[in-house]
């Protein structure tokens, strides 16, 4: 192709820029990282609302609540994060899991004796 201006040759092939690789890598390192701390967020967010859940059963203080969650994650050895959507899915009416339902009941309990 032509140059229109003064007839010299255009190469319209793709050139190689330098640093392209790592500019490219470190996009993609960064597109990994926001959907890490999207995903984080939304695990927060559950988290927060399931000890709202815990709190409220057991009249308990918030710090009682996340250490409940836990409790309840370590005794049944399920992910915080997967005790806390139980926990609100429940709320909404689903069905809590019974092995669940009896790791929160002994944890309320001796979070109430403390």
């Amino acid at each position: 192709m032509e140059n229109p201006l003064n007839g010299t040759p255009v190469h319209t092939g793709v050139h190689t820029v330098p640093g392209r690789e790592s500019l490219l890598t470190k996009i993609s390192d960064l597109q990994a990282e926001i959907g890490q701390l999207q995903e984080a967020i939304v695990s927060h967010t559950v988290v927060d609302h399931a000890i709202g859940v815990v709190i409220t059963l057991g009249g308990l203080r918030p710090d009682q609540g996340f250490e409940v969650l836990r409790e309840v994650s370590q005794h049944t050895n399920i992910k915080l994060r997967q005790i806390s959507e139980h926990l609100v899915n429940w709320v909404h009416g689903e069905q809590l899991p019974d092995e669940i339902r009896n790791a929160l009941d002994r944890a309320l309990a001796a979070a109430r004796s403390r």
